[in-house]
Formats: C-alpha cells, sequence, structure tokens
C-alpha cells in the first residue's frame, strides 16, 4: 500500500538482529506476508501500510512470541473488532486522531488499550504511534514505528535471569516463554 523505504525496514531488521543476537531464538516468531497484511490493513479500513509497520509484521506478524506476550499483535490477532473498538473508544477521549477511519491499530489488548497508527500518518515510512486507553488522555507516546517495535522487544536479559533464578529454587516447572530463549 506505501513505497517501501529502506531506512525504516532496516531499522526494523536491526532491532530484530540486535534481539536475536541477545538470545532469542529467531525461531520464536513468525512473519506474515505481504498478501496477509494487505488483506489485514483492508479489513481496518486502513488508508496505507506504512514501510515499517510493514518490516514489522513481515518480523511477527504471524506470532509475536515475546513480543507484548498477552496482548493482541499480528494479522490475525488484530481484526476489525479491535478497530471497532478503538473507534468507539475515541470520542469519550475528544477524538484525539485525525483520521480514526484510515487508521491502523498495531495492538489491542483486552479491548481497552490499543497502540495505533493514526490514518493521516499513515503514509509515512515510520509515522508515531499513538497510546490510546480508555479513560485516559490519549497520546503519541513513541515518535515512529522503529521506535516503538525497540520500546516492546523483550528484554532477553531479564528473562534468563529470571529463569536461572527459577532453576536456582529447583523449580521443576520450566515457564512456556522458556523456549523463545537460547540456552547459554
Amino acid at each position: 500500500m506505501t513505497e517501501p523505504n529502506d531506512e525504516a525496514t532496516e531499522r526494523i531488521r536491526e532491532i530484530f538482529a540486535e534481539a536475536v543476537s541477545n538470545g532469542l531464538r529467531a525461531n520464536s516468531v513468525s512473519g506474515a506476508s505481504d498478501d496477509e497484511i494487505d488483506t489485514w490493513a483492508a479489513e481496518q479500513g486502513a488508508r496505507a501500510v506504512p514501510a515499517a509497520v510493514r518490516e514489522v509484521l513481515r518480523t511477527i506478524g504471524r506470532d509475536h512470541g515475546l513480543w507484548l506476550a498477552g496482548s493482541s499483535l499480528g494479522v490475525d490477532a488484530v481484526q476489525r473488532e479491535a478497530k471497532n473498538h478503538l473507534l468507539a473508544t475515541l470520542p469519550a477521549l475528544g477524538d484525539p486522531l485525525e483520521d480514526p477511519e484510515g487508521a491502523l491499530v498495531l495492538v489491542e489488548h483486552q479491548s481497552y488499550t490499543f497502540h495505533v497508527v493514526d490514518g493521516a500518518e499513515a503514509s509515512l515510512p515510520d509515522p508515531p504511534v499513538w497510546l490510546v486507553t480508555e479513560g485516559e488522555e490519549a497520546e503519541k507516546q513513541w515518535a515512529s514505528v522503529s521506535f516503538w517495535f525497540r520500546t516492546i522487544t523483550p528484554d532477553i536479559a531479564r528473562y534468563r535471569e529470571r529463569l536461572e533464578v527459577m532453576q536456582e529454587l529447583g523449580r521443576k516447572r520450566i515457564p512456556d516463554w522458556a523456549q523463545y530463549i537460547e540456552p547459554r
């Protein structure tokens, strides 16, 4: 829907590569195809898919693993219903988005918190991302999609530390998320 932007896509690739070099299993996530991304965006009524959003979804758009575990993220998890929830939330917040109908919902958390690209900025290669939470003031929380992606990247060192403490304490049950981390 938008033309590729090498700078934005390269930043997303570097962020993912850094997570892998820190111990994330590269195969713990799976990306969506361009056709799946286009279908996802059309279903939401989005005006465009920014290059940075497209690259994020090519990387983690089918299975996001440890990225925002517990939230809905990706082409199968964030459907038109999420956009409907966002649209129902916005009037009570003073309609902060310029083009809510053309917006892209990137993340939905329990139908009351959303990470959103405003439709008015969707033609930018690496637009800002809004944080919209029911009952709170909506704001441009992240200056760009690539900054948002870096911010939501799992802290593998912290996960490893938690796992090591569990093992030191003799816990028999290993948490499911341990499968996403390369052993030392």
